[in-house]
């Protein structure tokens, strides 16, 4: 959607506090010998107390209010009786509407990571995430978000998940512009206009540049074992800096 009235804004807004709050709370319960499912109780119940229905569940009929994904599970891991251990990458994507709105982010959480590699990816996918947000401008072409993101992990000596993308939000949870890629694609012409509500991701990746189902109808996992960080912000468009209504 693009913003086109003050309450349209206040919605936006409104509904990415909600995520973005809900996001930090998750992240900051992450211990070890929780379970994802226990973990993803917690986003449910504060999701409720704020007025909010869970995305996934509301949208696909999905099998919990948050997606938590786990070391090579890259993204729609289901939550469940999988323990949290030390040394995972635990990715948390919290999406959810609120009066007709909705809103999507998501992040990386190291658990007792001692391995300096996995906390660099990390640092490095929510690091390229600022900057791919900062090239999401009133009349810039979408895929200068992916030459960004693909430019600043190859610098870094990462890879990037070609297969998963941003994406356009706002009235639903996936909007047009359908994909926002981690990659430069100079075939996909069109152009960020003004007031236009998105979500930018990064999969910044140790190996694989690709993924793959993992048989359960829902998570996405690498085929080689490498792990992956996503950051994820929902913004509005403008001639200047952008609006991220999720970060809180």
């Amino acid at each position: 959607m693009s913003i086109s009235t003050q309450q349209e804004l206040d919605g936006i807004c409104a509904i990415g506090r909600i995520v973005g709050y809900t996001l930090k709370e998750m992240q900051n319960s992450v211990r070890p010998g929780m379970t994802t499912g226990e973990l993803d109780d917690i986003g449910n119940e504060m999701l409720r107390d704020l007025g909010a229905a869970p995305a996934p569940r509301l949208v696909y009929n999905f099998p919990g209010a948050t997606c938590i994904s786990i070391n090579n599970e890259v993204a729609h891991g289901i939550p469940g009786r999988r323990v949290i251990r030390e040394g995972d990458l635990v990715n948390i994507d919290v999406s959810a509407e609120k009066n007709g709105f909705f809103a999507d982010n998501g992040g990386t959480v190291a658990v007792d990571v001692s391995d300096a590699r996995l906390l660099r990816l990390c640092e490095c996918s929510k690091s390229i995430l600022d900057k791919a947000i900062a090239v999401a401008k009133t009349g810039i072409r979408v895929n200068q978000v992916g030459r960004t993101i693909e430019r600043e992990a190859r610098r870094n000596g990462f890879r990037v998940i070609e297969n998963l993308c941003g994406h356009g939000v706002g009235r639903s949870l996936h909007e047009e512009p359908a994909e926002i890629a981690n990659y430069y694609d100079p075939a996909y012409r069109k152009t960020f206009t003004q007031g236009m509500v998105v979500a930018i991701e990064t999969f910044i990746s140790t190996g694989a540049h690709y993924v793959v189902e993992k048989g359960d109808g829902w998570t996405y996992i690498t085929p080689d074992g490498s792990r992956v960080a996503q950051y994820e912000h929902t913004i509005i468009v403008t001639d200047g800096e952008p609006i991220v209504v999720t970060a809180v």
